[in-house]
């Protein structure tokens, strides 16, 4: 309950009021729809201003924090009413330029992001210039399969360049920025530390983005949310039964009997034993066996009549 508005925001619950208007002047100024122009910048531009507009709001975000989205917007009926908080039911005006005007002020929310070293009036109103941001930098993040089941921290070194105190002059300087890998990451999923990129007098920082990247395992490959294990086993084995040993990558040893007659295209799933998933850890997906049958490369006549006749007898 009362998640989606933070996440919106990128915070969390605990974030102060400062930590809500530095959350959205950033994200506000990156998805503007006049310097964004991306699919679904502006679906996302919307989002920021209604998270905002309640956040920022000590009443509505009392209701928000004990209610959720349901309870603000349908309203708190009386025997739950408190002190303080939200009791008639909210619905944002939709007017996302609205909100980004109103916290900026001014005609010119965007006048921080101009240089005015030459200004030309037109129309009453000065002709500037808009910073523009760095186009972002990508790097790729290696982790292991048993990273992405257990979660863990990454600590990664970056060298960029950052602006003097004169604002003319800049030096290299390091950073260490952390990353807290969640158990269930995919291959592919990006994480995006913003403007950490170069300085620079006239430009915005660009952003840096981690790509994950899975390192291949010895024992097994994963397909979304499941792990695939392969087992070796005899022609005996495949028609008579036994039992399979996995050794799983929480060092638990889980025995899988085997009773079904395993032809070719047989699977053994093992529900609960595969990744977790990253929105609940605590569900997984399954552990899928398959079977490579070993079949014998010579048999002698003897074998072979041993073979038909244990074929063709009736149970």
């Amino acid at each position: 309950m009362g998640s989606e508005y933070y996440e919106t925001l990128e915070i969390n619950r605990n974030a102060t009021d400062a930590d809500i208007k530095k959350a959205f002047r950033g994200l506000a100024l990156k998805f503007h729809p006049s310097r964004n122009r991306e699919k679904g910048s502006s679906e996302t531009f919307l989002q920021l201003g209604e998270a905002y507009d309640v956040l920022s709001d000590p009443r509505k975000k009392a209701t928000y924090d004990k209610f959720g989205e349901e309870g603000l917007k349908g309203g708190i009926p009386p025997e739950f009413g408190c002190s303080g908080a939200w009791s008639s039911k909210y619905a944002y005006h939709g007017n996302p330029g609205k909100t980004f005007k109103e916290f900026f002020g001014g005609d010119n929310p965007f006048a921080d992001f101009f240089t005015n070293d030459e200004p030309l009036q037109f129309g009453g109103l000065r002709s500037v210039a808009l910073k523009t941001q760095d186009s972002h930098i990508e790097r790729d993040m290696h982790l292991s399969l048993d990273d992405l089941y257990h979660g863990c921290t990454k600590k990664i070194k970056i060298s960029r360049r950052v602006m003097n105190e004169d604002g003319c002059t800049s030096s290299i300087k390091d950073k260490i920025l952390t990353i807290d890998v969640r158990p269930g990451w995919k291959e592919g999923m990006r994480i995006i530390f913003a403007k950490e990129g170069d300085q620079g007098p006239n430009s915005i920082p660009a952003d840096i983005v981690f790509i994950v990247r899975q390192k291949s395992h010895l024992l097994f490959v994963r397909q979304h949310n499941d792990l695939i294990y392969k087992a070796q086993i005899t022609l005996e084995m495949a028609l008579t039964g036994f039992s399979v040993d996995v050794e799983t990558l929480d060092s638990r040893l889980i025995t899988i009997p085997i009773n079904d007659i395993v032809h070719p295209s047989y699977n053994k799933v093992v529900s609960g034993e595969g990744m977790p998933r990253s929105q609940d850890p605590s569900q997984r997906g399954n552990l899928i066996i398959t079977f490579e049958i070993q079949f014998p490369e010579k048999l002698s006549a003897e074998r072979k009549h041993l073979i038909r006749r244990a074929l063709t007898l009736k149970d």
